[in-house]
């Protein structure tokens, strides 16, 4: 696997770096002491990067199917409207994780800030994933529209710890490991004992999570609550067409 060393180096020095590694051909790259650069792994269609250090803002934008791998934590942004590949993130992650993401996966080990899922959605065969092993905040899934989060709250007494669960959210399904209080969700959204279909959907995508990080994949949908929209148009009423 390929070195670059990070440190000192401006994002744009790096990013320009890496990606003339690409057009090389090398589809392997390890970067070291990663302090804050951004967008890196933008567009990339294949491969895999290891992230030693903590990336900065939008790392993995525009991602269609590689796979970026940080050993550590991430700032905002990751997977910035990504359709296809998969982010691990084996620390925390902050706010707008999956913003807009439309295919993929984003495996986060530890915790995450707000709004994250915001426009998420899914179309054919394009299904977004997102799984985080700690807590969210704020406004998950606000604007959701398809796809799949969850919540397993690992080592946490709330798995969500935030408001307006879901707010706006139209499509797709959250699946948070507890109970839910409705006066956390958002307006028109209902929250439901998870049911063995929704379960058999969700087990490969949580197997997989498990197997990239570690962790003894020993759940029940019984500890699972999911959370979706009242109709298939909860808003209607709020338009004028």
């Amino acid at each position: 696997m390929k070195v670059l060393d990070c440190r000192g180096k401006h994002y744009k020095e790096v990013n320009e770096l890496l990606e003339a590694l690409w057009r090389e051909g090398i589809r392997e790259v390890t970067l070291r002491g990663v302090n804050g650069q951004r967008y890196l792994g933008r567009g990339f269609s294949e491969g895999l990067m290891v992230i030693e250090g903590v990336p900065g803002d939008d790392l993995g934008m525009f991602l269609n199917g590689a796979t970026i791998r940080v050993k550590g934590n991430a700032q905002d942004g990751v997977g910035n409207t990504m359709s296809a590949g998969k982010i691990i993130v084996e620390g925390d992650a902050r706010d707008i994780v999956g913003f807009s993401i439309r295919g993929g996966k984003i495996f986060v080990r530890g915790d995450v800030g707000y709004r994250v899922g915001i426009h998420m959605k899914s179309y054919l065969d394009e299904y977004p994933v997102i799984i985080i092993g700690g807590a969210s905040g704020d406004f998950l899934g606000e604007y959701m529209a398809g796809g799949l989060i969850v919540v397993l709250g690992l080592e946490r007494s709330k798995p969500v710890e935030g408001h307006f669960i879901a707010s706006g959210m139209h499509g797709g399904k959250i699946l948070v490991r507890g109970e839910i209080e409705k006066r956390w969700l958002g307006a028109g959204i209902k929250s439901e004992n998870t049911t063995s279909a929704e379960w058999e959907e969700v087990i490969p995508h949580l197997e997989e999570y498990c197997r990239d990080l570690g962790i003894p994949c020993a759940f029940s949908p019984r500890e699972f609550t999911t959370i979706s929209p009242l109709t298939v148009r909860p808003y209607g009423k709020i338009y004028a067409y």
